[in-house]
């Protein structure tokens, strides 16, 4: 029984006729992302260096934008079911040789044909669920890079006090205030006079001076 003809084939297309290309250089090309999601699809394309990966990449983007706005299908959901590349028209022309000949020249063209559909459930599923671990693996990495910035910014934050500290104490040190013997100082205790030996000769000499003379000479008379 013979299988499904190029036109009958399920899925939305994208066609890219009369191509200025051989049928041979766009199969090489096509045979690397056949069967591949279209993630995996346009990073294949994206890496190949060859003339056909950027013109099957736009034929590719072009067949996933008729999927999403023409059928309704999710982009993250559709794979390449198919790709194949038919011989167009060739044209002749011709180039002069030596001896009076003419050789013949082949300029090739192809028609490229690129289709995407939805993925089978079972693998729908398994998508899914890789791309929720992957989203739950992303969030605890954020969640613990965060949590070493803030550790982070804490400790940078104390050094700083604590460096600011220091040169405050550095430029301003303490200076200590002499205080006169009776004399009150606001919110303390009055500071008591000198009560020392040294203190009391001192007085008694000011008051012999000052008055005990003229006494002591009565007394020396009597």
């Amino acid at each position: 029984m013979p299988g499904l003809k190029t036109n009958e084939r399920p899925g939305t297309r994208a066609v890219l006729l009369h191509c200025h290309m051989s049928a041979t250089k766009a199969r090489v090309v096509l045979n690397l992302i056949r069967g591949q999601d279209v993630d995996r699809a346009t990073e294949i394309l994206r890496n190949t260096p060859r003339e056909a990966a950027e013109i099957v990449g736009k034929l590719l983007a072009s067949a996933v934008a008729n999927a999403v706005h023409n059928d309704g299908e999710d982009a993250e959901e559709l794979y390449v079911s198919a790709c194949y590349a038919d011989e167009g028209v060739t044209l002749k022309r011709w180039r002069p040789r030596a001896r009076g000949r003419a050789t013949r020249i082949r300029k090739r063209s192809c028609h490229i044909t690129v289709i995407v559909s939805r993925m089978p459930e079972q693998r729908v599923a398994r998508r899914r669920a890789e791309r929720q671990a992957a989203g739950a693996h992303r969030q605890r990495r954020v969640a613990e890079s965060r949590r070493r910035a803030d550790l982070a910014g804490r400790l940078s934050r104390r050094r700083h006090a604590a460096e600011v500290e220091a040169a405050l104490a550095a430029e301003s040190p303490e200076v200590e205030v002499e205080f006169e013997p009776g004399e009150e100082v606001e919110g303390s205790e009055p500071v008591p006079e000198q009560t020392t030996a040294g203190a009391v000769e001192e007085a008694e000499a000011a008051e012999g001076a000052a008055g005990g003379g003229p006494e002591d000479e009565s007394e020396k008379g009597e």
